[in-house]
């Protein structure tokens, strides 16, 4: 294929692929007899995007699932009018609930939404299931099946409130429909994106056989590099990679430093880094501890450093780490963390420069469902600082347009690194937008996004 007259890095210049790779570059060039030809005319021709955290799984749930957290539902009522919207009589799947719209939920409160119906919400921040009384029936709850994380009242009957059991939750319940990852191809390929990092610490072989399932039919164009625990089997597909070892560390359990460094070791001596999960100022100390005590390799990644004041993030600054946070929550969380949130702590929430300034190397994921999964969207709310009602949060963090594109420019296997560029010999993932990036980095707006082109193929374009 012959890319003719796109702007790449400022210039307008021609591009032709061959096997999946730029073979040619330069202005004008001569068009090969029967080489097929897309016009860019003028728009921006860009690396295609890579999301460095996100959930494809629970993506694909989601869009199936009845939204029950802001901005869509804000108060009881709204919540109670969405559940009662779910189609069919089974299971009623709710995602993105957040304490704001009705306190903390549990099988009493549930039971008087949905009486009925078999009924599971999902809090936002993805660690805790929220389960009426037909739904702890199905899971065995009433009669006996329990697991560290299931909270029972004084009387030992649990109350519906089951605390990082996504896996132990999903074998009870017994497999059901596979979610549609191919819309989440497709979703993908509108905002860009034709690579993933996918996050999830339960993922294992059967994961994976479900990727390359989809790869290979085409429901995921997109490559993947495949995060998950330490039995996580190595994969051979040109398109999907296994990651680094997900460890997740809870405030309200964390392990023994010595715990911790143990399993970093372990993972470094089978060949792979770890990502560490860190959204309180307590983990990423104990997760930096470790990482040091262990000794950090250049792989190891801190995931979200949610709160990282200036002393945190010169401890992590002495490590090879890097970080992958989540600039869209500023947008999509701001209002609520203004509220909630210690005003000691708001200035270090999900912070691009100063992490930037210490020398980290930074890259950011949408962490979608939990994140709107538009990087286009978290690209500005890094730009802007601006929450969904307008507010200024942390303003200090904000970066350049360029910066705000590098956290989703960069090598897969190096998040944080120089962006990658079009270049002879680079791959020919691409994402074009329709207009030169001089006058499209003003909003960086999704719906500038003309068209997705993967290895010489057309994926995508706007209508």
């Amino acid at each position: 294929m012959l890319i003719a007259r796109a702007e790449v890095e400022g210039r307008e210049l021609d591009v032709r692929i061959r096997a999946g790779r730029v073979i040619e570059l330069g202005p004008a060039l001569t068009r090969i007899p029967d080489e097929p030809v897309f016009l860019a005319a003028g728009g921006a021709l860009l690396p295609g995007l890579h999301d460095h955290h996100l959930h494809l799984f629970a993506l694909a749930a989601a869009r199936g699932s009845v939204a029950c957290g802001p901005p869509r539902v804000r108060n009881r009522d709204a919540l109670a009018g969405a559940l009662a919207t779910a189609p069919g009589t089974g299971w009623i799947r709710g995602v993105g609930y957040h304490e704001s719209v009705a306190g903390p939920l549990d099988r009493t409160l549930l039971d008087a939404l949905v009486p009925t119906r078999p009924l599971r919400v999902q809090h936002r921040s993805g660690a805790l299931w929220m389960l009426n009384s037909a739904a702890c029936a199905r899971a065995g709850l009433d009669r006996g099946a329990d697991a560290p994380g299931v909270e029972r009242d004084r009387s030992g009957r649990a109350n519906g409130r089951l605390f990082g059991l996504d896996g132990w939750l999903r074998e009870r319940l017994g497999p059901g429909e596979a979610p549609d990852l191919a819309a989440v191809g497709r979703q993908l390929l509108r905002f860009g994106v034709t690579g993933v990092t996918d996050a999830t610490p339960h993922n294992d072989a059967a994961t994976l056989a479900a990727f390359v399932e989809a790869s290979e039919r085409g429901a995921l164009p997109q490559r993947i590099v495949v995060m998950g625990g330490a039995k996580l089997p190595p994969v051979r597909h040109p398109d999907i990679e296994r990651g680094a070892v997900k460890l997740v560390l809870r405030e309200s359990a964390l392990p023994r430093l010595d715990e911790l460094e143990a399993a970093v070791a372990r993972a470094h001596a089978d060949g792979r880094p770890v990502a560490v999960h860190c959204v309180t100022r307590s983990e990423l100390v104990l997760a930096a501890a470790a990482l040091a005590g262990a000794g950090a390799h250049p792989g190891d990644r801190i995931e979200h450093a949610s709160v990282a004041p200036p002393d945190l993030v010169a401890l992590v600054a002495e490590l090879p780490l890097r970080v992958v946070t989540q600039p869209g929550f500023v947008r999509e969380r701001g209002d609520a963390y203004l509220r909630e949130v210690d005003p000691a702590d708001r200035p270090w929430l999900y912070r691009c420069r100063g992490f930037e300034s210490a020398g980290v190397p930074l890259a950011a994921g949408t962490d979608a469902p939990f994140g709107d999964p538009d990087p286009w969207l978290a690209m500005r709310a890094a730009v802007e600082r601006r929450t969904q009602d307008g507010a200024l949060l942390a303003g200090a963090e904000r970066v350049a347009p360029e910066r705000a594109l590098a956290l989703f420019a960069g090598d897969p296997h190096a998040p944080g690194g120089p962006p990658r560029r079009i270049r002879v010999g680079s791959r020919a993932d691409f994402c074009l937008l329709d207009r030169p990036w001089a006058s499209a980095r003003h909003s960086l707006a999704s719906r500038h996004v003309a068209a997705t082109l993967r290895a010489g193929e057309l994926l995508w374009r706007a209508g």
